[in-house]
């Protein structure tokens, strides 16, 4: 009877501890996200429904300028990011390499915002160090139609995190790889190329494609860095949804900012459950 009463206590006490982080959801992502599809669908007078004009004209432009700057610096924050984090492995063999590339990546990750965007601002900005530098040699990229403004720009500027963040994803999965596999293949008369062809790659692949996801979902949120280098005039989504949130709005079109980012949190949870469900088949061969 004591035992059952002490279980029951402990399990009260684990849902108490539990409780303050649920109100946290509750207030800051469950409530928000209610209002925000409740105001979506609110078509008021409007002659057609938020959600609708979300996805039609120019909106649509900018859905598609933000997904495809999303997936350009997702394949080559995935190509880079695992080569590094590849090449990591290769030197585990020296000294503290490994706690100083992650504790850096674990950092660069999370850097943005006004910060990273000055930073490349004044590297290269028109009249930023490097531009000068290269110009010096004879690259002169201003000529050669380059802006940190522009598209390409702001993909330079969202590798400085997409990096880093596709290297900390790699890094687990590759220690997941088991020397073992690597001698049996050698044993069989497999090549180093072989071996990562036929049995490492599949191996890596929930948790490549699961990085990928994760990248795209990481650069079709980000906001605050490329309004900075672009002062606002991005076609970015999420630059388009400041707009309307600061009042700036068409008349009858006053819920068409909340239509907006219904539709990025719908895409955005799409891309992060494919992540979760990849990583989880990631996750089989490291037990």
């Amino acid at each position: 009877m004591n035992s059952r009463v002490a279980g029951s206590l402990n399990k009260r006490a684990r849902h108490l501890a539990f409780a303050p982080y649920a109100i946290f959801l509750l207030v800051f992502l469950v409530w928000p996200g209610l209002y925000v599809f409740r105001s979506a669908f609110d078509q008021g007078s409007a002659p057609k429904n938020p959600m609708i004009e979300a996805v039609t004209g120019q909106y649509r432009s900018s859905f598609i300028f933000s997904l495809r700057l999303s997936f350009v610096s997702a394949i080559l924050g995935l190509v880079i990011g695992a080569t590094v984090a590849v090449a990591l492995m290769r030197l585990s063999h020296v000294r503290g390499l490994r706690n100083v590339v992650v504790g850096y990546s674990a950092v660069a990750a999370n850097m943005g915002g006004i910060p990273l965007a000055f930073a490349f601002l004044a590297a290269f900005g028109m009249q930023g160090l490097a531009t000068r530098l290269l110009k010096g040699i004879n690259i002169d990229l201003i000529g050669w139609g380059f802006r940190i403004s522009d598209f390409w720009g702001i993909v330079l500027v969202y590798l400085y995190f997409q990096i880093p963040l596709m290297t900390l994803v790699i890094v687990p999965a590759l220690d997941g790889l088991r020397r073992t596999w690597s001698e049996a293949a050698q044993s069989l008369g497999a090549s180093t190329r072989q071996y990562w062809r036929f049995v490492a790659l599949p191996i890596l692949t929930p948790a490549l494609l699961g990085g990928f996801l994760l990248l795209v979902a990481n650069a079709f949120a980000a906001y605050a860095t490329a309004f900075a280098l672009s002062a606002g005039s991005s076609k970015l989504v999420t630059v388009q949804i400041r707009f309307f949130l600061q009042g700036e709005t068409i008349t009858g079109k006053t819920n068409l900012g909340y239509a907006l980012a219904a539709w990025m949190v719908i895409i955005t949870a799409f891309l992060v459950l494919g992540f979760q469900v990849l990583s989880r088949r990631a996750e089989r061969w490291r037990r």
